[in-house]
């Protein structure tokens, strides 16, 4: 939708013109954050789009449907978005668009409410959402990097925007050796001048 957007609008992409979506994990937190650079939703699109259990996005695809609708608009409608329930208790969704200043965040736990409210750290996305799972316990091995790997890979076949999943790496400082050879110098020349003190 982005992409359409910046085709008729050169500007609509401002400062984020990669499309992109970035998958990282909080292991303390037990959460699992993917981040878009799509067009984002304002507090009225959170409401209408997100809504409750009862507003899903599988009602509005069966009223399409009994109205005529062709059965390739599926997705459109959000279909599946509370499926992040099985592995959530909470799930929040932090948003910004071009056509609304202020940054929101939704959030529910899935008991047929949610609250919205205006970003307190302000605008941080820039243009698009992020979608924060707060896992279960019985789902907590999707907070292993080879497990978000594997699924992102098997369930993305058909994206064609980059996904990054964030990941750990241990580096070897090299500096920390050379410090210990500055260390082993300095006795060295202790040394020598103990020597020559005593001669």
């Amino acid at each position: 939708k982005a992409r359409f957007h910046s085709v008729q609008d050169e500007t609509f992409l401002g400062d984020a013109k990669d499309l992109e979506i970035k998958i990282e994990h909080d292991a303390d937190a037990k959460t699992i954050s993917i981040t878009d650079t799509g067009v984002g939703m304002s507090k009225a699109d959170l409401i209408n789009n997100l809504g409750t259990v009862a507003k899903s996005g599988t009602t509005n695809f069966l009223e399409a449907m009994a109205e005529g609708a062709d059965s390739n608009l599926i997705g459109q409608f959000g279909v599946g978005f509370y499926s992040a329930f099985l592995v959530a208790d909470k799930v929040s969704v932090t948003s910004k668009c071009n056509e609304d200043a202020t940054q929101h965040v939704w959030e529910s736990t899935a008991d047929a409410s949610f609250t919205i409210v205006a970003d307190p750290r302000g605008n941080t996305l820039g243009r698009g959402s992020r979608v924060t799972l707060h896992l279960k316990e019985d789902a907590h091995d999707y907070l292993s990097e080879d497990k978000l790997k594997e699924a992102s890979k098997k369930y993305s076949q058909f994206i064609q925007f980059p996904i990054y999943v964030k990941v750990k790496k241990e580096v070897d400082v090299e500096a920390e050796e050379e410090d210990d050879d500055d260390d082993k110098e300095d006795d060295e020349e202790k040394d020598d001048v103990e020597t020559k003190d005593d001669e």
